[in-house]
């Protein structure tokens, strides 16, 4: 019997063990998509006990949790800090195989040398001795990231953003980690929701502009765009349940918008229209600038409606969306591509059952402008484990070049989520051990420099950062 999550977790031979120890384990992180607040590290608060650290707005821990059956209480509720830590320590044992199980005590480990795994009867033990050490200090955001061999971060930002905590972390000289800003627009394109007319307005607000036209709103935009640039912006960011193919002219487009704006309702067909041309827009924008863009494809997000009128979106009741995505998002990139205005793209499937259509996909766009230039994203928010990392890896190596892959992201709130980069290159390195050992494929010096690249250089290559 292996010992429990030991210096070999994940690596299963001696090629995994040799690959992962002398090649992968100190590279440097890029972490190009994460939501962490730019505020927050700025601030550098001290943190007040693990539970604030660990439990403080991780849906992924919320869900785990209502699933044991705990009250709404120890979760988002006002139990105190130590009742909810107590909660998450009951659960712990029984989320045997979740990702979670793993990423915990990969934490524990890590940043409070604490081995012994979590339970109710270990949790007092753990309380006492995790919060002793965040009192000694050592676990503000910029140390936790500076800890973590952090060299960039791309946090996710509106397009209104003022961006006036990633001015003043740029300020800061004494702070080595780059924080990079990513233009996230999804309220721009979400003329459907409820929370368009009063972004618009804040939209009007930053920018001193009267936004009473889609022309109008398109030359904000991309006065936001620049100013994101100037900024240091190298990517963008895109959530789709599905990417929308339906064209429209100016006319049309002037009279959706003249109709959203009037408080008037949109067909499907209009929503859909609006959503292609407005993204077709931002995509020859990130062209010029040469940004990545990232289109996250699948999540079918608020689906308790009671819930999210109780405690608001992103607070752990979303699911995995079912469309057939692969007609229209071929027609939307072939659209860019004849127009020479395909920018340098990575495709996230939230359902793995699409891993082959993304992963066939990049063939058909790729060009010299850059490695692998399409990209398939890595395994995402239900695929981030140990099964969905490894099978949207296999995908990847038997329908592209696996080998220019930019690698794993944190896609997280948390300033404790670094491990999860540590998580993916355990497994990166099994997968690929697997084949060497096996016979797939040779151990070169060259396949150790290429596990490198995927686990931070070809990431840094990609978005130009250095």
């Amino acid at each position: 019997m292996k010992q429990f999550m030991d210096k070999d977790f994940l690596l299963f031979n001696d090629t995994a063990k040799k690959l992962f120890h002398e090649s992968a384990a100190n590279m440097p992180i890029f972490d190009w998509h994460c939501h962490l607040s730019p505020k927050e590290i700025y601030e550098n608060k001290q943190p007040a006990d693990i539970t604030e650290l660990w439990l403080a707005g991780d849906h992924y821990k919320w869900r785990a949790m209502r699933s044991f059956g705990i009250d709404e209480k120890y979760i988002t509720g006002d139990a105190s800090s130590y009742e909810k830590f107590k909660a998450w320590a009951k659960a712990m044992p029984y989320c045997i195989g979740n990702p979670l199980y793993h990423w915990t005590h990969l934490e524990l480990q890590r940043y409070f040398g604490i081995y012994e795994p979590l339970s109710e009867k270990t949790a007092d033990k753990i309380w006492e001795e995790a919060n002793a050490k965040i009192a000694a200090g050592g676990f503000t955001p910029r140390q936790l990231i500076e800890a973590s061999n952090v060299k960039y971060v791309c946090t996710t930002d509106d397009a209104a953003d003022t961006l006036e905590y990633h001015k003043l972390i740029r300020e800061d000289k004494s702070f080595k980690c780059k924080v990079l800003p990513a233009f996230r627009p999804d309220k721009a394109l979400s003329i459907d929701l409820a929370t368009y007319l009063p972004w618009l307005a804040s939209l009007e607000n930053v920018s001193g502009e009267k936004i009473d036209s889609y022309k109008k709103l398109t030359e904000v935009l991309k006065t936001r765009i620049a100013f994101f640039a100037e900024m240091g912006c190298r990517a963008s960011d895109h959530g789709f349940l599905y990417v929308p193919y339906k064209r429209a002219t100016d006319t049309e487009l002037e009279t959706i918008f003249a109709k959203a704006i009037n408080k008037e309702e949109l067909s499907e067909y209009e929503v859909d229209q609006y959503k292609t041309e407005l993204f077709r827009f931002f995509a020859k924008e990130y062209a010029r600038l040469g940004w990545g863009c990232e289109i996250h494809i699948g999540p079918m997000r608020n689906n308790n409606t009671k819930m999210f009128n109780a405690i608001g979106p992103d607070t752990g009741f979303d699911s995995i969306g079912d469309r057939n995505i692969a007609e229209d998002l071929s027609k939307m990139l072939d659209s860019l591509a004849v127009e020479d205005s395909l920018p340098k793209t990575i495709l996230f499937c939230l359902n793995p059952k699409d891993n082959y259509v993304l992963g066939s996909m990049l063939g058909n766009f790729q060009n010299s402008e850059a490695a692998s230039k399409i990209q398939f994203g890595s395994g995402w928010w239900f695929n981030d484990n140990i099964d969905g990392m490894r099978e949207q890896m296999k995908a990847l190596s038997n329908l592209g070049v696996l080998g220019k892959f930019v690698g794993m992201v944190t896609d997280s709130r948390s300033f404790l989520s670094y491990p999860r980069h540590e998580y993916f290159r355990r497994i990166l390195c099994g997968l690929v051990g697997d084949m060497v050992e096996n016979g797939l494929y040779p151990y070169t010096h060259e396949l150790e420099q290429i596990i490198k690249d995927i686990s931070y250089n070809n990431a840094v290559n990609y978005f130009g950062v250095e």
